[in-house]
């Protein structure tokens, strides 16, 4: 929670972030974050990524990113 203002403020300076919002378990208890970004390229990707407070604090065990296609939507 220490770094949620600046993550939010991240993800608004920026303006790449087209959705978010947690991943759950069966109970509701939250096991991730999902976060599709709007970037020209996987090295925008990688950048935006890197740059999350969230990141620089440490909290993630891991960050994958997925080159996605929009089809539907």
């Amino acid at each position: 929670m220490a770094n949620r203002t600046a993550h939010l403020a991240y993800i608004e300076e920026t303006g790449a972030v087209a959705q978010a919002g947690p991943l759950l378990d069966q109970n509701g208890e939250m096991v991730g974050s999902l976060i599709i970004l709007d970037v020209e390229d996987m090295a925008a990707g990688e950048a935006w990524a890197a740059n999350d407070p969230y990141n620089k604090a440490g909290l993630f065990e891991a960050v994958e990113l997925i080159t996605w296609k929009k089809v539907v939507g």
